[in-house]
């Protein structure tokens, strides 16, 4: 095959001499060559130096591989039209078979390729949620509900036990919370907490979710079912969020020992993430958050509480009682309102925060006479009758304790010994540290209360005995070992 160069320089000879001989002869090639291109150039059809097609064994075979290709949407394999096309008198290899349908199904997939048109958001219109799989706690699995607010591109993360319809809910009030407002549209799954049916293509609400939108003058959208592209941006969020909060080998993050400490790694996650510039947008979501919230529709001071349950009054003990049952709840919400409901086998107490409904207990059903208490929902018990500690309830006292640690022990000793005059040996030990120095009286207190010596003058006899500076060592004369005289008889009577 020529190159466009010497085709262009043939037809060049050509036009010089005007003979086809005479331009082979010029160009160095056969008349019959310089015949053929000079036919192709006056019908328009020069080749220009392309590769041309040779006719291929499949070619007469192509109508049908195309009709399989169209039949199956291009899910047909190559080595099945292989064997339709053997038993149709197909000669050829398998690997040409691979190749046509290769070229087929490329055909079939340019007329139909998916177009995007870029999506330009409008503050405070869209905002997208989606669900992923959180950690395991305990041996249960959470879940993490992730939002996205589309034109600041600022996300919440929200750990829950349950996807259930109360769950949803008071997780979208605490996400427009986040916001500080609510936007024209919420965009998410068809998860049957949202719908409930499709009719002719047309998704039908769940009546929650409808009266949920009533409440907060918003419209909450679906995608085109199995489409995730459709919400991209609630996608990514999920993505970002497993990869930094669920324990993996990538991230190297240990297991959560506590409920407490996911919510508590989801917060820090949400601020370190709405601080950083966007890659988009070159700019942190919480500075382009402040500017949307101008945008955003205001929320009602209450949330929807329809879906979570009944209310009750957390008592002083902090309990309530639900279907004559007491259940425990965090000793913080003494005096506060709460909501109840039945999860399965399981009660939810839901809280209804500044910041939105916040799921604070969690307990198994129980039955009339078996109360459920939590002890992780008190603070540590006091110490009791046995453990009690010194406290200084006037000035002589508060002198006397902060000497040190053996002064509270030898108080707690003493009075334990029934000692009398407690009130005026603890003066003296006052005076005694302002002779000898607190950190010495200290230490004679301590071993006072060792030994139980707390009779009059013990203290006095103490530091003396142990001067400052001096060290006691066992001699004869301090020793209870008797002498060694009587060893030397040994073996004398012998």
């Amino acid at each position: 095959m020529k190159s466009r160069e010497e085709i262009m320089n043939l037809l060049e000879a050509f036009d010089l001499c005007g003979s086809l001989r005479g331009a082979g002869e010029l160009a160095g090639v056969s008349h019959h060559t310089v015949a053929r291109y000079v036919a192709e150039r006056d019908a328009g059809e020069l080749a220009g130096g392309g590769p041309r097609r040779r006719k291929r064994i499949i070619d007469p075979f192509l109508p049908k591989i195309e009709e399989w290709v169209e039949r199956s949407h291009a899910k047909i394999r190559a080595d099945r039209c292989y064997v339709k096309l053997r038993a149709l008198g197909f000669e050829g290899s398998d690997r040409t078979v691979r190749r046509a349908v290769a070229e087929a199904k490329k055909s079939f997939a340019a007329g139909r390729r998916r177009v995007y048109r870029p999506w330009i958001p409008e503050p405070g219109m869209w905002a997208q949620w989606d669900w992923g799989a959180g950690p395991v706690i305990s041996g249960r699995r959470t879940n993490l509900f992730c939002a996205w607010l589309a034109w600041s591109r600022f996300r919440v993360v929200i750990a829950t036990w349950d996807r259930t319809v109360p769950t949803v809910i008071a997780c979208v009030d605490r996400a427009m919370r986040a916001f500080g407002g609510a936007p024209t549209y919420w965009l998410t799954d068809n998860e049957r907490t949202v719908t409930i049916d499709h009719v002719a293509g047309i998704a039908v609400r769940h009546r929650e979710i409808v009266a949920v939108g009533g409440h907060y003058g918003i419209t909450v959208a679906t995608c085109v079912p199995a489409d995730p592209e459709s919400k991209g941006g609630s996608e990514a969020t999920v993505r970002v969020a497993k990869a930094d909060l669920v324990p993996t080998d990538a991230n190297l993050r240990g297991d959560y020992a506590s409920w407490a400490e996911l919510t508590e790694a989801c917060d820090a996650w949400m601020a370190e993430i709405n601080a950083r510039a966007h890659r988009v947008t070159r700019r942190p979501p919480a500075e382009m958050l402040t500017e949307e919230r101008h945008r955003l529709h205001a929320l009602p001071e209450a949330p929807y509480t329809a879906a979570l349950g009944e209310t009750r009054k957390v008592s002083w003990s902090s309990t309530i009682s639900f279907g004559a049952v007491t259940y425990s709840v965090p000793h913080t919400l003494a005096d506060e309102t709460v909501w109840v409901r039945v999860d399965g086998d399981q009660v939810v107490i839901t809280h209804c925060a500044p910041s939105g409904p916040v799921e604070v207990a969690r307990h198994q059903r129980s039955i009339p006479g078996r109360p459920m208490i939590d002890d992780a929902h008190y603070p540590p018990r006091p110490a009791g009758p046995l453990g009690r500690r010194p406290k200084a309830t006037s000035a002589a006292e508060a002198e006397f304790l902060a000497i040190g640690d053996g002064a509270r022990t030898w108080l707690v000793e003493a009075a334990a010994a029934g000692t009398s005059r407690v009130k005026v040996k603890m003066a003296q030990a006052v005076t005694l540290a302002r002779l000898h120095g607190t950190e010495r009286l200290d230490w004679a207190l301590g071993h006072a209360a060792m030994f139980g010596r707390f009779a009059d003058g013990d203290l006095a006899s103490i530091l003396a005995a142990n001067p400052p500076g001096a060290r006691r060592r066992a001699d004869d004369v301090h020793s209870l070992q008797p002498g060694t005289a009587a060893w030397g008889r040994l073996g004398a009577d012998q």
